[in-house]
């Protein structure tokens, strides 16, 4: 298990067992993602509790279940250093309170607790609603930029892992297997995949719920956007 003492120095193994929060509070599972993911309101505390699931073919050959390269290998202690270094840095991401792993053999399942941000939805969720506002475009393309040009790669960037907040406020979540990288070529990579994501998401919806116009809404801001934090810390990734 891995935390942050500062922050969680009462920690034991049931945080990573949603059944123990359920003896102390709320627990409801998340609406959207693989469903690993459950939603607790327990102890004064409000959480986000995340328990590693495959996708793809792999899920056919274990849902849970990764392969053992090493305690530092696992994806929840790579994800945890990982947002704990952006937090620290300022960037919009969930703060992490723990993270853990089973290991059974030669195989292991992995859990990463996180702090609940309050009060927002998914970008899917808004535009599953109605239209999204112009200014909440403008305001995902200028973050998406900033953290490209800090070096951020999220491996899955969707419509899904864009939280919106009140005041044009714009978080991402979901780092699993996200890296630090010198800015490149990938982040065009990243964007195409968020274009696809909305696509597929449009295609179920009303069509004045997305258009070219809003995604060149956005382009154009994260084009415009220039870095106002210290790349060269966020980089300095042990």
């Amino acid at each position: 298990m891995l935390y942050d003492s500062s922050r969680a120095g009462n920690a034991v193994p049931g945080w990573l067992d949603p059944e123990w929060w359920s003896g102390r509070g709320t627990v409801t599972r998340a609406r959207e993602g693989r469903g690993g993911a459950y939603m607790i309101e327990a102890d004064g505390r409000s959480l986000v509790l995340r328990q590693y699931r495959r996708g793809g073919w792999a899920a056919k050959v274990s849902a849970d279940r990764y392969w053992w390269q090493g305690a530092g290998q696992t994806r929840s202690f790579r994800e945890w250093h990982l947002l704990y270094h952006l937090h620290r840095v300022g960037l919009p991401v969930p703060m992490p309170v723990a993270a853990g792993y089973q290991r059974r053999g030669r195989t292991y399942s992995a859990s990463l607790l996180l702090q609940r941000i309050p009060k927002v939805r998914s970008l899917a969720s808004e535009l599953r609603a109605a239209p999204v506002a112009l200014r909440t475009w403008v305001a995902v393309g200028r973050w998406l930029r900033r953290f490209h040009l800090c070096g951020v790669c999220h491996a899955d960037l969707n419509a899904h892992n864009i939280l919106l907040g009140s005041n044009d406020a714009v978080w991402l979540i979901d780092f699993d297997r996200g890296t630090l990288r010198s800015p490149g070529w990938w982040s065009d990579t990243n964007l195409v995949r968020l274009y696809r994501s909305l696509q597929k998401l449009a295609a179920t919806l009303p069509a004045a719920h997305f258009s070219t116009a809003d995604w060149q809404l956005l382009l154009d801001s994260y084009f415009a956007t220039r870095l106002d934090v210290q790349a060269d810390n966020v980089l300095a990734f042990p």
